[in-house]
């Protein structure tokens, strides 16, 4: 039995890796193609690929739970063509020992995607923005493309680009009143953290009053605020980029602020619950196998596969917005996806015992 299953996880783990880098490279084709458009200053053709390689580790990531279902189908409708998976039934091996031989090469493919999106795709992605954004030159107001947003209190606040090392990039500010009148605009050229505030330098300050602007410049000045490098990390990312120790940490924080945080719990469960989702796509591959697609084609199980992964992934984009909408748990809009895929699984293969 022991070879058995050596067997089954090595097929199974040769077609999910196939799989996976034909859908990743296709993924990195069509990003690099994108980030044409983006070309500006010294952000030529080698930066867009570089920046293309620095967002592989997150394509990857993504791409890990549709690639497991297509393997799955694919390394197991091999067996079954080859009419091995018969020998094996005929043998004695029964088809929960087959599924869990599929499921034990699964739970590699999972892990490395919760060591990819925890530990690398936080950093790779923060690098690869900020690299983009100061090689395009975005160092004056409200230039770049690809800054961002955040408000503490009254003050709103514009980054052109975040570096992982403390660093800032064209920082603005706008300070408003209780009445939400604009009382003061600054604009910092840089700002570096000192561990309890911020050193902007190259700073220019606008007062406003009733009747005047009062304009005045700093070589630096002393910014003290609650945001660290550490939350900036978390803003400069997409929700669904971020690990899922600062998307808990950066929602507590939008909550102490009094703003809105449903998005990053949304994201939250999401990455939470992948490997999840991972195994029960897994599940339904290894189910249509020995039910439905038991008879079919390898382009057919292929087909299949791919429409299964798309279905679930719009179910999931069209729950979670919904969720937000309509005001009911993120939790649910991600549990009721993979709790369909789990029971579609489970009863397919009870009935192929």
């Amino acid at each position: 039995m022991r070879r058995i299953n050596a067997y089954i996880s090595r097929t199974v783990v040769g077609a999910v890796l196939v799989v996976l880098l034909v859908i990743v490279a296709l993924d990195a084709i069509s990003a690099l193609v994108d980030q044409l458009g983006e070309l500006k200053g010294a952000y030529d053709f080698t930066e867009a690929m570089i920046y293309v390689g620095m967002t592989l580790p997150e394509r990857i990531y993504r791409n890990i739970p549709f690639s497991a279902l297509v393997g799955a189908l694919v390394g197991l409708g091999v067996l079954a063509s080859s009419s091995e998976l018969v020998v094996m039934r005929a043998a004695g091996v029964s088809v929960a020992q087959i599924t869990w031989a599929v499921l034990k090469p699964a739970l590699l493919f999972i892990l490395l995607g919760v060591a990819l999106g925890e530990f690398v795709t936080p950093v790779t992605g923060q690098l690869a923005d900020s690299r983009r954004a100061i090689a395009q030159g975005d160092s004056k107001a409200l230039e770049s493309r690809h800054g961002l947003w955040s408000r503490e209190g009254r003050e709103f606040m514009h980054f052109n680009a975040v570096l992982p090392n403390g660093r800032l990039y064209g920082v603005t500010r706008f300070k408003f009143d209780q009445q939400g009148k604009l009382i003061a605009t600054s604009f910092a050229q840089s700002a570096i953290y000192q561990g309890t505030h911020w050193r902007e330098e190259g700073v220019q300050e606008s007062k406003l009053t009733e009747d005047s602007i009062t304009k005045r410049k700093f070589y630096w000045r002393r910014w003290n605020t609650e945001l660290s490098p550490q939350i900036l990390t978390v803003l400069v990312l997409e929700p669904d980029s971020l690990s899922i120790r600062d998307l808990r940490s950066y929602s507590l924080y939008l909550q102490q602020q009094g703003q809105e945080n449903s998005n990053y719990r949304l994201s939250f469960w999401k990455k939470l619950l992948q490997p999840l989702a991972t195994l029960s796509l897994v599940l339904i591959a290894v189910s249509f196998v020995f039910g439905p697609l038991r008879e079919v084609t390898m382009g057919f199980r292929v087909f299949t596969g791919v429409i299964v992964g798309i279905v679930f992934q719009t179910s999931q984009d069209m729950l979670g917005p919904a969720s937000l909408v309509y005001g009911f748990p993120p939790l649910v809009a991600v549990l009721v996806p993979i709790g369909i895929c789990l029971l579609i699984g489970i009863v397919l293969l009870r009935r192929a015992k």
